[in-house]
């Protein structure tokens, strides 16, 4: 197993709150209800839960400070860790950032007390028209939500709870364990109500038991101008309901942005090729770029190579801070395919002006046989 520090990404000396406050940070990141179907970050999950709760615990960190990854061998410290609650987890990680006393301790005392709901990712693909200009859209989504015939409680009406006979009432069971290094305590959750400290005796037909239920809901919503792939819209209160009258967690909305026919984004900046023509390079001329709002009349010199970049300032991309990108484009002259006899001649003089020496493409089989019949 790596080094537990490396995988929270804290040094060796980190304190208490250190580790708290990476694992919050690295464990909202890799949750797998925002990365669905990422069997990589679900695998980096465990890794830092595993981390967690070694380091977490003075005792388990001492131990591993001075065994290193010897501890997990024969059921010991941290054996076993991985992630199954993920509701629970989100509640340990983030109650305390936005208020409501949704502490793991709080809850271990209280099994009843409010779980903060999990985090929803939904992921949206817009034109690149709506990403530049924001827009709107109704996006659709599953939500789990207090189970409508039981209000949450889990339990058939008329019926009641009663306090579970293997945690009495806690939610958690202890269970001792004996390693080479001596004797563990570890706690989890009660297998038997779990975590709630109450068994329900008749549960809710519809919910089974639950006291949740998975709903369909349509949301629309503003799309910010500017936006681009990969980036999130947070939408407060709008993901999974929590328990016991806690709060709801967010949605997220990641945006996924079609590619232009013809412009090219970086960033705020856009960026396009635009043909010019022989005599445009050589002679100079007023051409008509087309921008994101129109066209506009842009001036280039005679003598202008194809390759040669121009921009335009500020007519890129304005995110909703006000700040805007350029735009950028190449210039590449096209070599007619089709001439008249009169451009060839005219061409034919210019060459002879400029001292070249021009090859007259000999007549194939082809042009011979069609001669026949003109």
């Amino acid at each position: 197993m790596r080094n537990l520090y490396e995988i929270l990404e804290v040094e060796e000396k980190a304190t208490e709150q250190e580790i708290k406050s990476a694992y919050r940070k690295l464990a909202k990141k890799y949750h797998p209800d925002l990365n669905q179907g990422n069997e990589e970050a679900q695998e980096k999950f465990k890794e830092i839960n595993t981390a967690y709760e070694v380091l977490s615990n003075s005792e388990k960190r001492a131990q591993y400070d001075r065994f290193g990854d010897s501890i997990f061998q024969n059921g010991g410290a941290g054996a076993g860790a991985g992630y199954g609650d993920f509701g629970d987890i989100f509640g340990d990680l983030f109650g305390d950032l936005f208020g409501g006393g949704f502490s793991r301790g709080a809850r271990r005392q209280d099994p009843s007390a409010p779980r903060m709901g999990a985090d929803v990712r939904v992921d949206v693909t817009i034109p690149f028209k709506e990403a530049v200009f924001g827009g709107e859209k109704e996006v659709s989504y599953t939500r789990i939500v207090n189970c409508g015939v039981c209000e949450g409680t889990g339990a058939e009406k008329g019926s009641t709870k009663k306090t579970c006979p293997t945690c009495h009432g806690s939610g958690r069971v202890q269970y001792q364990q004996n390693s080479m290094f001596g004797q563990f305590i570890r706690e989890e959750v009660c297998p038997t109500c779990h975590g709630t400290g109450e068994v329900i005796e008749q549960p809710c037909e519809h919910c089974h038991g639950e006291g949740m239920e998975r709903k369909q809901r349509k949301l629309r919503i503003k799309i910010p101008k500017g936006v681009d792939t990969g980036d999130a819209l947070p939408l407060r209160g709008e993901g999974h309901e929590g328990k016991n009258n806690g709060p709801a967690g967010d949605l997220y909305v990641v945006f996924r942005v079609q590619p232009h026919e013809i412009f090219e984004r970086h960033g705020l900046d856009i960026h396009f090729e635009m043909p010019i023509t022989f005599a445009q390079a050589t002679l100079g001329g007023v051409l008509e770029i087309p921008t994101l709002t129109g066209k506009e009349e842009f001036e280039i010199k005679e003598g202008t190579e194809t390759g040669t970049r121009f921009r335009l300032k500020e007519k890129g991309i304005e995110n909703g801070r006000g700040q805007k990108g350029d735009l950028y484009f190449t210039v590449k002259i096209q070599t007619p395919k089709k001439l008249s006899e009169e451009q060839k001649l005219l061409l034919k003089r210019y060459a002879e002006a400029s001292g070249e020496e021009v090859h007259e493409r000999k007549k194939g089989i082809f042009d011979k046989v069609k001669d026949l019949f003109d």
